[in-house]
């Protein structure tokens, strides 16, 4: 079940599938996911009283930059719509001026302006003393089609025209529990698809830099259960040619990933293999004692909360002795007061999943321990900074 999703952070190594924790993700500071970080754009102006701005000490709210915090991320969606980054990217180190901007977009109304305004005042841009734009690094680095690093499939198609619109039913879901599920959602073929190759590329750097943290030369068997487009399964195999991996998911997910596995070496195509399968189902269609490693990526936040102990169960069924459950989400700390863009992660999960469960590390590792896995045994870690974090259970 493709529920992945996963913010990078520019600040650190996303590369995330995290991210790199370094170079190799945009840095997992960053969060890709995470549209909006309030506070980064509000240029405080501090007055007594309401005044002008609502700017406050560290722990206290900015009201404004929250409230507002929606109308960046559309100017940055909106920047990617019409290609405006790449569009300044392609003019070089001088620039591009509105006139430049105004003929490659086809937008000649004053809108244009507007926008590109709203992307210097939200620090995506820089306009200079001849009135030309550029780029600002992150901008540079993470959202020009051609660079490395970039992500802005994920933060176009993902979270501009998905999930945006579903945080706009959250208060009628808070209050009546009534909700879509990951499974109906992805019943649409189109929204599948969407949603699948969107997050392909933020999972590729995700499992990269998580492999880096994971001994698995000795692993043979992996099941990559709601795999999506298989990034994991395609970076691990990638890694290690002794390891195969079979990925459990949503037939429309399938079908997609599928066609992504098609561009993945051939070696690794012949170690990877999808199986049609709803993962909350009671039974997988897979044998007991199988497998090395087990994977669950984006998941355990993605189902109803009573399904989350059943999957760690089937799990450890699956599991050969010695074998490994990943269990990687979006998690806040034990202490339930963050960070916010794991708290917000959850949040955004209730509009299509009313009945699930704010993650963090003692909630999984009391599930995973009633599923028969050692508690004492069990490591968590953070994955991508201040978004994500990584529960590994031993089967003894």
């Amino acid at each position: 079940m493709s529920f992945a999703a996963r913010r990078f952070s520019s600040s650190v190594s996303r590369n995330m599938s995290p991210l790199g924790l370094s170079a190799m993700t945009r840095s997992i500071t960053c969060s890709p996911m995470a549209v909006c970080h309030f506070s980064r754009f509000c240029l405080p102006m501090r007055s007594s009283g309401r005044g002008l701005s609502t700017a406050a000490e560290a722990d206290d709210i900015d009201i404004d930059s929250v409230a507002y915090g929606f109308m960046a991320s559309q100017a940055l969606f909106t920047a990617l719509e019409t290609d405006v980054f790449d569009i300044i990217s392609t003019a070089g180190e001088g620039g591009a001026a509105l006139a430049e901007l105004q003929k490659a977009t086809g937008i000649t109304a004053p809108r244009l302006q507007t926008l590109v305004t709203s992307l210097v005042g939200i620090k995506c841009l820089k306009r200079n003393s001849e009135g030309k734009y550029t780029l600002t690094p992150n901008t540079a680095r993470f959202l020009v089609t051609s660079a490395k690093y970039y992500y802005g499939d994920y933060l176009r198609y993902q979270m501009g025209r998905q999930f945006y619109h579903r945080m706009g039913a959250l208060p009628e879901v808070m209050s009546t529990g009534v909700a879509p599920s990951y499974a109906s959602w992805f019943s649409d073929p189109e929204v599948a698809a969407t949603y699948t190759k969107a997050q392909h590329n933020g999972s590729v750097a995700t499992a990269k830099a998580l492999i880096k943290r994971l001994e698995l030369t000795k692993a043979t068997s992996m099941l990559d259960v709601g795999g999506g487009s298989g990034a994991f399964s395609y970076v691990f195999c990638g890694k290690h040619p002794q390891l195969s991996s079979k990925v459990l998911e949503l037939p429309e997910v399938c079908a997609t990933g599928n066609t992504i596995k098609k561009e993945q070496a051939a070696d690794v195509q012949e170690r990877v293999a999808f199986i049609e399968l709803d993962a909350t189902s009671p039974d997988w269609p897979v044998n007991e004692a199988a497998f090395d490693i087990v994977l669950m990526s984006y998941i355990s936040g993605s189902v109803p909360e009573s399904i989350i102990r059943p999957l760690y169960a089937n799990a450890f069924k699956a599991l050969k002795s010695g074998g490994r459950l990943i269990v990687h989400d979006f998690m806040v700390d034990d202490t339930l007061d963050g960070p916010p863009l794991g708290a917000l992660w959850a949040l955004q999960h209730v509009t299509v999943n009313a009945d699930g469960l704010g993650l963090c590390p003692a909630e999984i590792v009391s599930r995973i321990k009633d599923s028969g896995f050692d508690e004492s045994k069990c490591e968590t870690m953070e994955m991508i900074t201040g978004m994500t974090k990584v529960v590994i259970a031993h089967k003894s």
